[in-house]
């Protein structure tokens, strides 16, 4: 390559917007299947989605676990087909040339594939092996006595799991794994006295919790990658197959008139509505990074700014309704509540979230001296009208949520709008003279976006199968509430007071949460923390939706966090800005949502943010947050009227802790604050004023 393709692709100009998730999206880093194994997969993608799609109308009359059963046997061979194993081999075909690439599953591959599907089937088997096999019942009736070839058949499941998971993730999660599985066997040589300190578990009955129990790999998180996860992430493909990406970023551009701003507002804007087709940040922010770039680099946008924007504002898609992230389904099932109510809960925070999206672009705007930028509008009306029907079927899934479906069939039900009305769109393109090529189309986005979506679960599925390891480890030991005591008694040692033991609780917790989601998935890293944190908050009285939000944004949050912020390196790679640059700008753009999930647990008040309360206390407490994120974007962007000084940003930021705090008293010094960091820049810039020369 020559140095200067190699600058073209450091700067997006060229770049593979595929590699580059490839590279940085922490669950896709997959292969490139070609020939025969590519039809091969996608056909197998393709049989998967359509079994799911069965167990939604006619589920198998076995139950839950069986069907669970099942799908970890067809997902798990799945992974070791489609994901490398090892990242040397990864940067090497990504390196290589594009016509000496190969990239297909080796011997090896093969292998495991062969093993992983006959160690998961196992169970279901009708086939007796001695004292062992015999089908799903019989297997059940030896939940607490496994048979040698039982705990054999788990093991080799368990390491499967933590291969497939090393594939998808890399090595943090799967020694996490082998961290906890280590303190379930040999807990019990701790000395009684410590907390923790438990019995012991023998290896035969951690296998018996992890591959008979329904708490181990067939708990609460597989279950939901198995029924919510997978239909929305076929829903996803169907409308980024039909257009939708492409629509919601030309409707962006259309509504945003001739502007200096009019560029970073498209990005937010785009990022909010690209959350719909990707349920991943960073892929959100390089998707929107490959086509808004040139215009912000048009527009006069320093290379880390424009990198930052992008990948505050992809995050942002994982935090947007009415498609939230994985956890946030993982939210309903451990709550019990609908996931209409997760969306409830979302969107006060979201339109914070991008209130200070937005104001920090305004703010930047005006530093940078950017300036406005002739592009190739359409009129927003005739968009709207062409291709406005992506939205309704996003309406249909809030609809028939609120009509009291389930969500995994109210999704069938949207994708099944979306494709109808790609069907009319391809009519109406064809002018109804090519019914066969209609046809055609619509087979071929089904049967792409079934098989798309598939292939784009199984990390998360190896993630979720993980993640019943480290569950079912807690719940047998009781390490969950010893851990949470633990959190207490640390804030309980500075102070006795409750108010304080609660904010030191929350700022610790917060803290945690954000550094643990710098090694693994949003989806991982909500699930333990909320088996591990939420207890202890919990126990201090807050409130569990409080609770599950507070843990959801922190998890999503450590994606834009140094030192390892994956959305902000793929965007750096896409601006050719530099990443740690990138990085702290992109907490600059997200710093509201680091200290309004604090709202949510502080104060009792708070819950009205998640719209848990009175009309009235909604509109007041919703109105004092916005007040505090316009003060944290003025203290991160330092601007008021005009640039500000430390002494006011200072203000600003003080004032904002403690609006958010929401209480009277706390709201009436935080205006009073507020109000003397204006009347200090006021003052100052009047000074300023006066000293230039006339």
């Amino acid at each position: 390559m020559t140095d200067a393709s190699t600058t073209r692709q450091a700067s997006g100009e060229g770049a593979d917007v595929g590699e580059l998730m490839a590279r940085y999206d922490e669950e896709l880093p997959a292969r490139r299947l070609s020939g025969r194994v590519a039809l091969g997969v996608g056909i197998a993608c393709f049989a998967v989605a359509a079994f799911v799609l069965r167990q939604v109308f006619w589920p198998l009359s076995a139950g839950n676990q069986y069907y669970l059963m099942l799908f970890l046997a067809f997902v798990l061979p799945l992974v070791f087909l489609c994901y490398r194993p090892a990242t040397t081999r990864a940067r090497a075909y990504l390196s290589s040339p594009l016509e000496q690439r190969t990239d297909n599953p080796g011997p090896l591959d093969w292998a495991l594939a062969a093993v992983a599907l006959v160690a998961c089937l196992y169970p279901l088997l009708p086939v007796t092996i001695g004292d062992s096999g015999g089908g799903f019942d019989a297997f059940l009736d030896r939940q607490g006595s496994l048979t040698g070839l039982d705990v054999l058949m788990g093991a080799i499941v368990l390491l499967l799991v933590m291969e497939a998971t090393r594939r998808t993730t890399g090595w943090v999660l799967p020694i996490v794994c082998v961290v906890f599985l280590a303190y379930a066997y040999y807990g019990g040589f701790l000395p009684q006295g410590w907390p923790g300190a438990h019995a012991g578990i023998d290896f035969d009955q951690i296998v018996n919790a992890l591959y008979n129990d329904p708490s181990g790999f067939y708990g609460v998180p597989l279950d939901v990658c198995a029924t919510y996860i997978v239909l929305f992430t076929i829903y996803g493909a169907v409308l980024d197959r039909t257009g939708a990406g492409r629509f919601f970023i030309d409707l962006s551009f259309a509504i945003f008139r001739r502007s200096r701003t009019a560029p970073g507002r498209t990005v937010a804007l785009s990022g909010f509505l690209l959350g719909t087709v990707s349920g991943s940040g960073t892929a959100t922010a390089v998707g929107l990074g490959a086509v808004t770039w040139p215009v912000l680099r048009k527009a006069g946008y320093p290379r880390e700014n424009a990198g930052g924007m992008l990948a505050a504002s992809g995050i942002g898609a994982i935090l947007s309704p009415p498609t939230l992230g994985a956890a946030a389904f993982i939210i309903a099932e451990y709550l019990g509540v609908s996931y209409l109510d997760v969306l409830v809960w979302a969107l006060v925070p979201t339109l914070l979230y991008y209130l200070g999206i937005v104001l920090a672009i305004e703010i930047d705007a005006r530093k940078a001296g950017v300036a406005a930028v002739d592009v190739e509008r359409k009129n927003p009306w005739r968009l709207l009208a062409r291709s406005g029907y992506h939205f309704l079927s996003l309406g249909v899934i809030v609809i028939f949520l609120a009509a009291g479906l389930t969500p995994f069939r109210a999704v069938v039900y949207a994708t099944a709008v979306a494709v109808g009305f790609g069907v009319i769109d391809a009519v109406v393109r064809r002018r109804g003279r090519d019914w066969a090529g209609v046809a055609a189309d619509t087979a071929r986005v089904v049967y792409l976006s079934l098989s798309d979506g598939v292939r784009s679960v199984l990390p998360v599925a190896a993630v979720c199968a993980a993640a019943g390891i480290i569950v079912s480890t807690i719940t047998k030991t009781g390490l969950g509430q010893v851990l949470s005591d633990l959190l207490i008694d640390a804030a309980s040692a500075v102070t006795d007071d409750a108010t304080v033991v609660l904010i030191l609780s929350a700022v610790l917790a917060a803290v945690a949460i954000l550094v643990l989601g710098l090694a693994v998935p949003v989806t991982a890293s909500f699930i333990i923390s909320w088996v591990v944190i939420g207890p202890a908050l919990l126990d201090l009285d807050v409130s569990a939706p409080a609770v599950a939000m507070f843990i959801f944004y922190f998890s999503v949050l450590s994606e834009v966090s140094p030192p390892t912020a994956l959305a902000a390196v793929a965007s750096a790679a896409i601006t050719g800005g530099r990443v740690i640059a990138t990085m702290w700008q992109a907490c600059k753009y997200a710093l509201p949502a680091f200290l309004v999930p604090l709202a949510f647990v502080l104060t009792d008040n708070g819950s009205a943010l998640l719209l848990e309360r009175p009309a009235g206390d909604v509109v007041w407490t919703v109105a004092v947050s916005a007040v505090a994120v316009a003060a944290l974007a003025a203290a991160a962007g330092g601007w008021l009227i005009r640039r500000a000084g430390a002494a006011e940003r200072t203000l600003c930021a003080v004032a904002a802790c403690l609006l958010l705090y929401l209480q009277p008293l706390s709201i009436a010094l935080g205006a009073g604050v507020l109000a003397v960091a204006v009347v200090v820049h006021l003052s100052t810039s009047s000074r300023t004023r006066e000293e230039l020369p006339t």
